[in-house]
This record gives C-alpha cells, structure tokens and sequence, in this order.
C-alpha cells in the first residue's frame, strides 16, 4: 500500500477514503496477508506521543486510518485534503457486506463469550451469506504462552480471510504488532465495535456522529471509566495540536 501518509502528532495516518479502506481490506483479505490496521482516534494518538513503542506499532501498521473527528480534521488541515472519519464500527460493517458479495469468511476474537455470541447473531441477521469462521473470547488478564499458541492454532485452522480483534486501545494495537505474520490473515483492530453491533453497548445517534460529538456521547454514556481519558487526552491532544499548527506556520507555506 502506498497511500500518503500525514503526521499527526507524530502518528503517521493514511490519507484514504472510505472505498479505498474497504477494497484494500478485500484485497488483503483475498491474499490472505500478514498485515495489521490501526484506526487511530485522539486518544491512541496522544498515546503514541508518551509511549515510544506504541508509536512504533502505529506507525508501522500497514493501514493506520482516522478513527476520530478531530484526527480526521487534522489530516484533512496539514493534507489539504478532506479526510473522513474510518471508524471502527462502519469499517467492520462496510468490510462484512463486501465479504459476503466476495465470499470471503472472518474471525472475531475479543470482548466477552456473551458478546460474541450476540455479535454473531447480529451478523446473521443482517448478512446471511456470510461465513464467521469462529470466534474467541481472550481472558482480560495475560494470556499464557501455551494458550496463546492454541488460540493462533484455532484462528489459522478456521482458515478466515480476516481477523477483527476488539480488545480495546491499546491493548489490541499491541496483540495485533505481535501476531502478524503468526495469525494467517490480515489483523483489524475495532476497539468497541463487539459492543455497538451485539447491542450491549448503545452508539451514538448519527446527528452525533456526524457532528464530531460521539466521544461526548459515550462520556455520558459510561463516565466512570471515561472522564479521565476524555479529559486528559482530549486536553493533551489539542495543545499539541495547537504546537504543530504554530510550527506549520512559523515555518511558511512548504
């Protein structure tokens, strides 16, 4: 993939389009390839600032797109370009129908076994056609290395096309940096997807979501567990932002 690539913070996000995310995912999906993709939103952003690893793994990733409004408009300010929002909800639903015309099968690893058994209701229901090769739900705590290697077994046997991973930033940018090339198929990783589409987890009505407020949602939504993320990293990513737009200028038009 040789798509431009716009900084953001020091992360390295692709410029592309929704057709464009869809068919490289078919493509890889048909080969069968050793990738890994990273939708980026402001907090793995600003994780990748205070984390030298993480930033490697994001900007390492085969496809590292905006997940996130403000990302979005700031690939879309220093590209010059308009960049859309590849959320991981939309990305996972769009790829499912476009597998289901192309005959290709996936694999859900993630979440818990009662959302996995209801996402794959869901799939059902809304794609018939289309094979879920298995899934596997992971212990939170570490994983041994014995059942590590039985669930990378289970995942090539299943023979999916693509492996979505939902084990939440930025546990599974991790999971994903260290079994590509194990796992036999290109690794996406989906973040609260699991939940919106099993419907354990309400998304956000679409005025939202179209309106950049879908972070603001899900604050209402859960804020005990997401007050300080929202307010911390949503706070550091604006003042670096305003750092890297007072650079672009001081430093001219390139």
């Amino acid at each position: 993939m040789h798509k431009q690539r716009q900084a953001v913070l020091g992360a390295r996000i692709h410029v592309l389009s929704w057709e464009e995310a869809v068919l490289q995912l078919l493509d890889w999906g048909a080969q069968k390839a050793p990738r890994y993709v990273c939708l980026c939103n402001a907090h793995s952003v600003v994780c990748s600032t205070r984390d030298a690893h993480f930033r490697t793994i994001l900007n390492n990733a085969d496809l590292a797109a905006a997940d996130g409004a403000p990302v979005a408009w700031a690939v879309s300010h220093f590209a010059r370009t308009r960049q859309p929002r590849i959320n991981g909800p939309d990305l996972m639903w769009r790829y499912l129908a476009a597998a289901e015309r192309h005959g290709q099968s996936v694999f859900l690893y993630g979440s818990t076994p009662h959302t996995l058994a209801r996402l794959e209701e869901a799939i059902a229901a809304a794609f018939p056609a289309l094979r879920v090769a298995g899934a596997l739900a992971p212990p939170f705590g570490p994983v041994n290395a014995g059942q590590d290697q039985a669930d990378v077994e289970a995942i090539n046997r299943s023979g999916a096309n693509l492996v979505f991973v939902g084990l939440g930033c930025p546990k599974q940018e991790y999971w994903m940096a260290a079994h590509c090339g194990r796992v036999a198929a290109p690794l996406v990783g989906v973040g609260a997807a699991f939940d919106y589409h099993a419907g354990t987890l309400r998304r956000a009505p679409l005025w939202w979501q179209h309106n950049g407020l879908e972070w603001l949602y899900r604050l209402g939504a859960e804020p005990r567990r997401l007050a300080r993320r929202y307010l911390v990293t949503n706070t550091l990513f604006l003042l670096g932002l305003g750092r890297q737009l007072l650079r672009g200028r001081r430093a001219g038009p390139s």
